[in-house]
C-alpha cells in the first residue's frame, strides 16, 4: 500500500476534516479527497463518515487506525536505518519545542556528539502537537516540550520546572493587564488558569500562539506578555525586559518524551545527557531571592496575592 495514503489517513483523523488535513500536508482538498477514495477502494470498505461538523471514522476506519499508525512507524524506522550515514552505527531523531532550544537542546546536541560519536543526530523544531504526532508515528525518537500528551509506547519524564512570568519592556508596568498586554497561548492549562486569574480580561487585542514569535513581537513593539522565566532571563539581565513584580506566576514544567522501542543503550546515553543539561539549567537559573524579586504564584487556578 502507498505509504502516502496511510499518512493522509492519519492527518484526516488528527485534523478532524479534509480541509485541515490539506492544510497540514500543504496540498489541495481535492488531493486529500482523491487519496481517501483511493484508500477506501484498496481496502474495499468506507473509512470516513462526512458531515457538516467534520469527518468521523466508520467501524472499518477505527480498525484501520492502529494499522496505519504501525505502518508509518515501521516505514520511518526502516527509512532511518537504511539512511544511517557511513561510519555511524545508529541514528537518532530529536524534536524540541521552539522555546526549549535555547540553553537546553543547543547544549544537548554537542554533548551527545562527544558522548556518542558513532550516532548520527537529526534535530527537528516544532510545536507540541506536531512533535507528539510524529513521535506516535515513529518519525521522532525523543521529544522535549512543555505540554506532552500520554501515548502508548512513549515514556514521559519531567526534566525541570519553569515558570511563566509577566514581563514588559516598560519598567513602570503594573500587574493589571492593559492595552499593551499581548496574550501568548501557552496551552490549555495556562489559558484556563489565566482566565481564572484575570476574569475581567476577556478580550485581548493581540493573541499569538507561538512563544518565540511572541517574544520578538513584545521586544519590537514595546509590549508586555507572559513567557517562561528561563527564556527571558537574558533579556531581564540586559534590561531589555522588566519583571512585573506583583503579577501572578504560573508553573510551566518541561518534559522529555522518548520511544520505549529504542535501543536501551541509546536511550540511556541520550536521556542521561538530557538530565545533565536540565540539571545545569536549573542550577544556573537565578532564584527569586537572587533576582531581588519575590514572585507571587498562581496556584490551583486562583490569583496570587502580592507579597
Amino acid at each position: 500500500m502507498d505509504i502516502v495514503l496511510a499518512r493522509t489517513f492519519l492527518e484526516i483523523v488528527a485534523a478532524g476534516n479534509f480541509v485541515g488535513a490539506a492544510r497540514r500536508l500543504n496540498v489541495t482538498q481535492s488531493t486529500i479527497s482523491m487519496r481517501a477514495r483511493s484508500l477506501e477502494q484498496q481496502l474495499g470498505r468506507p473509512l470516513f463518515i462526512r458531515n457538516k461538523t467534520g469527518t468521523l471514522l466508520t467501524p472499518a476506519g477505527q480498525q484501520f487506525l492502529r494499522y496505519a499508525t504501525s505502518l508509518i512507524k515501521v516505514w520511518e524506522e526502516a527509512r532511518q536505518q537504511v539512511a544511517i550515514p557511513p561510519g555511524y552505527r545508529a541514528s537518532l531523531v530529536v524534536g524540541g519545542q521552539y522555546s526549549l532550544w535555547d540553553r537546553l537542546m543547543l547544549k544537548w546536541l554537542p554533548a551527545m556528539e562527544r558522548r556518542a560519536p558513532d550516532v548520527a543526530l537529526r534535530a527537528e523544531v516544532g510545536m507540541p502537537a506536531r512533535l507528539m504526532r510524529e513521535m506516535a508515528e515513529g518519525i521522532i525518537d525523543i521529544g522535549v516540550m512543555y505540554r506532552p500528551q500520554l501515548r502508548p509506547g512513549l515514556k514521559v519524564e519531567r526534566l525541570f520546572d519553569d515558570e511563566l512570568v509577566l514581563v514588559s519592556t516598560d519598567s513602570s508596568t503594573g500587574p493589571q493587564l492593559d492595552s499593551r498586554y499581548v496574550f501568548i497561548d501557552w496551552g490549555p492549562e495556562f489559558c484556563a488558569a489565566h482566565a481564572i486569574t484575570y476574569p475581567d480580561y476577556t478580550n485581548p487585542g493581540v493573541t499569538l500562539s507561538l512563544g518565540a514569535l511572541g517574544l520578538a513581537y513584545v521586544l519590537e513593539n514595546r509590549r508586555a506578555g507572559y513567557f517562561p522565566k528561563r527564556v527571558v532571563r537574558s533579556h531581564l539581565d540586559r534590561g531589555r525586559l522588566h519583571l512585573v513584580e506583583e503579577a501572578p506566576v504560573f508553573p510551566y514544567p518541561a518534559y522529555v518524551i522518548y520511544d520505549l522501542g529504542l535501543e536501551q543503550d541509546l536511550i540511556d546515553v541520550a536521556i542521561d545527557e538530557m538530565r545533565k543539561i536540565a540539571r545545569a539549567v536549573e542550577e544556573s537559573s537565578t532564584d527569586r531571592e537572587v533576582l531581588g524579586f519575590d514572585f507571587p504564584r498562581a496556584e490551583s487556578g486562583h490569583a496570587a496575592k502580592a507579597v
